[in-house]
């Protein structure tokens, strides 16, 4: 199919391009922005007046619930959320079950969302067999079978010296490890500790969980030289140890979650289990650092942290309700939101969805490194097309994935999302969207 989007003003953080132009697409490739041949004849033109073109976004940290947890969310559910959201390509943890520490489940994995035709699908490979941190998994087989990195999702690595040998062997491949920094034996509660959870009567998590952990895995990379991403940092202080390691040199990136990004323990509210995640909301300054962290690229990207929970696992007391939250489709109003409020400029906003996560995934990317998250000439042409003026208010009953639990329920947001282009292809158009002429 060829395509021409006209009249919008493309924005790529990447190349610095803000201009209101067209851009046309040929056999899923962009093959000209501004100045389109007057020969070139489109299958159908995308009006984009009034509209942001801006790269497809870049989710690190989507749960698809497939394999094994069918009930909460179905693979076509999932990646229709995604597309739904802007989201073009999107990493999903290897938490499923059973784990992604075999080929076949990887390779199964890929064929099923290649065939849906929606969003680019990259999993991470288990670290260790069954996330049980004790025995490291085959990671080359696991990137042949097409995993980009290797993680524990939520499971801490109790053995520090099986955490040494994971990275050695990453860094002797040049792969890239995933780590979320929870000490194991201080990170078992429900709420972030303070006077809130002490009030409630919620078991805490105290912020020395997670530094604690951030300065474990800091020695071990100085000692084997790997390059680690740290997944959905969640406190002032581990802002401050990330920029000093970053400042010292080492190879280590960092996400953040909406969640943490724009609320604190205040929102659990009376017991609201739609707030209970991970990790666990923590207070007001450690939001405002973690803002500031990512304004000033300490941070490298926001995540959603989609975890879709069924009804059954919410519709219990806050300490036992399972956590999580659908997230994949306020991703970018959400970004658009810290925007607004001062937090950066709409650049940096969409930098943080687009450059910033396509910049961790690097290499592992392979012959897409040059597209994803950025808009060139001769890159695959996978695009978000969204209205930033246009507000809407979060229903859940209205979301495309299976689960309807966010603690944004009844927020009201801006930037509604027109068109999703994957690979030349409209993957998500609104019957009322307004990009199509």
């Amino acid at each position: 199919m060829k395509l021409l989007i006209k009249n919008g003003r493309v924005l790529d953080p990447a190349s610095n391009l803000d201009e209101i132009c067209d851009i046309a697409i040929a056999a899923g490739r962009i093959i000209a922005i501004k100045n389109i041949a007057g020969g070139f004849v489109p299958s159908r033109v995308l009006n984009a007046s009034g509209c942001i073109v801006a790269p497809g976004l870049v989710d690190l940290a989507v749960r698809l619930r497939e394999p094994g947890h069918e009930h909460e969310g179905m693979l076509e559910s999932e990646m229709a959320a995604a597309v739904a959201g802007g989201v073009t390509s999107l990493v999903c943890p290897p938490d499923t079950d059973p784990v992604l520490d075999e080929p076949g489940l990887v390779e199964m994995l890929k064929m099923r969302a290649e065939k849906l035709h929606q969003a680019r699908v990259f999993p991470l490979g288990a670290l260790t067999r069954g996330l049980g941190g004790q025995v490291l998994t085959e990671m080359l087989e696991l990137t042949e079978a097409g995993c980009i990195g290797f993680g524990q999702a939520d499971a801490a690595v109790q053995d520090t010296q099986v955490l040494l040998r994971a990275l050695q062997y990453a860094a002797t491949f040049g792969y890239t490890v995933w780590l979320r920094p929870l000490d194991l034996h201080l990170g078992g509660g429900v709420a972030a500790s303070g006077p809130l959870a002490m009030r409630m009567g919620l078991s805490g998590v105290p912020v020395v969980a997670e530094t604690i952990a951030l300065h474990t895995i800091f020695e071990l990379m100085k000692a084997s030289g790997a390059r680690v991403h740290l997944c959905r940092l969640s406190s002032a202080a581990g802002a401050l140890l990330l920029r000093q390691a970053k400042d010292a040199g080492l190879p280590v990136t960092a996400d953040v979650s909406i969640n943490s990004l724009h609320l604190t323990d205040a929102d659990i509210g009376y017991f609201d289990a739609r707030a209970r995640l991970n990790p666990p909301l923590r207070q007001q300054r450690d939001r405002d650092a973690l803002r500031s962290a990512l304004a000033d690229g300490t941070i490298d990207a926001l995540v959603s942290d989609h975890t879709p929970v069924d009804e059954n696992g919410k519709t219990l007391p806050f300490a036992e309700a399972e956590p999580g939250a659908t997230g994949v489709e306020l991703l970018l109003s959400l970004a658009l939101k810290w925007s607004e409020g001062g937090g950066a400029h709409l650049s940096r906003a969409l930098a943080v969805l687009t450059a910033g996560p396509a910049r961790v995934l690097g290499a592992a990317l392979g012959t897409l490194q040059a597209s994803v998250g950025r808009i060139a000439v001769g890159g695959q042409a996978d695009l978000c097309i969204f209205d930033p003026d246009d507000e809407w208010t979060v229903q859940p009953a209205a979301l495309r994935s299976q689960g309807k639990h966010t603690p944004f329920d009844g927020q009201r947001l801006p930037g509604r999302v027109r068109c999703t282009v994957v690979g030349g292809q409209v993957a998500f158009e609104p019957v009322e969207s307004a990009a199509t002429a």
